[in-house]
């Protein structure tokens, strides 16, 4: 007796399972070379700051004041891109989030100040060294107060890239009280820069990065442009090369480098983010090297590779 057509079973549709979400290493790793790409746009800034045709205070200003747009783009198109996907509109900020961005703004604005006056008092090369002192700030508040896990690999690490960071500048490292001052507002930088970081570390559990870097660069600015008229300082630039400055350093170094760190830091620890960020001094020699024609000796490469094999080290035992 030939079989009914109708008992045969039926072809089901396959089920489409959802995308798994990404494994722990992978998150590291698009961190970790966030943060690294963060920090290679930021080893603009020094060259930039000096080449400003306006005082420290008020370049730092135009870095925030033209880094804005771009962030309000980057915040509707998020938001745009959310209602295609059918993922709720963020409501409004909580008051512990404004209160981060607050604080993160406050921060980020002081360490601007003081690190832009410290080029102007002391070389590049003091001011970039003094100012990446930060991880040793990072590390112990988190360590002390975030209970982040904190090894003896990793302090070794911590501490050879940051020797690998004074050898890149030992060649350019002044003396004299000029210097002093100059020097000071480095560490002063450092101790700020560590606030920032830590902070947008704990808002980046609960903030976009397009959030989080257009509210804080939000507050830096208007802190900034108190701080400028306070002192009297040139707010515009006056001719076409300045404008270029002043729009290179606020395109490259805040919403390219602050806005990679940001979203990089979100998949690492707040130590271990602090100490790749010593990158930067080996790509302020690269770049001295390439743009200025600026030699490169043996202790510098001797440098730069002790700040590689240091954020090696500290990265493996992060993970």
């Amino acid at each position: 007796m030939a079989s009914d057509p109708g008992d045969l079973p039926r072809p089901t549709a396959a089920r489409s399972s959802p995308d798994p979400p990404p494994s722990r290493d992978r998150l590291w790793r698009i961190g970790f070379t966030a943060v690294v790409a963060g920090a290679l746009c930021i080893a603009f800034a020094p060259i930039l700051v000096r080449l400003s045709h306006i005082p420290p205070t008020a370049t730092a200003f135009q870095r925030m004041l033209l880094a804005l747009p771009l962030y309000l783009g980057w915040i509707l198109a998020e938001r745009s891109a959310g209602r295609r996907r059918g993922k709720p509109v963020p409501g409004r900020l909580s008051p512990v989030q404004t209160v981060g961005l607050i604080l993160a703004g406050v921060f980020f604005a002081f360490d601007m100040a003081a690190w832009h006056f410290s080029v102007w008092f002391t070389s590049v090369t003091n001011a970039t060294l003094m100012a990446n002192m930060a991880p040793i700030f990072v590390t112990l508040v988190a360590w002390m107060f975030f209970r982040e896990r904190i090894t003896r690999q990793f302090i070794v690490g911590l501490v050879l890239a940051l020797v690998g960071a004074a050898l890149l500048m030992r060649a350019s490292l002044g003396i004299g009280q000029r210097h002093f001052i100059g020097d000071a507002l480095g560490l002063l930088t450092a101790c700020f820069y560590a606030g920032y970081l830590l902070t947008v570390k704990n808002l980046r559990a609960s903030l976009s990065t397009a959030r989080l870097m257009g509210g804080s660069t939000l507050v830096t600015c208007v802190v900034l442009l108190v701080i400028a008229a306070a002192l009297g300082e040139q707010l515009f630039p006056e001719d076409l090369r300045g404008w270029l400055v002043v729009l290179a350093l606020a395109w490259t170094s805040q919403v390219l480098g602050q806005g990679l760190i940001a979203f990089g830091m979100a998949h690492l620890p707040a130590s271990f983010s602090s100490v790749t960020l010593l990158v930067q001094p080996a790509a302020v020699a690269m770049l001295g090297w390439i743009i200025l024609n600026e030699s490169l000796s043996w202790w510098q490469g001797a440098g730069g590779l002790a700040v590689l094999v240091g954020i090696l080290l500290a990265g493996r035992a992060s993970r």
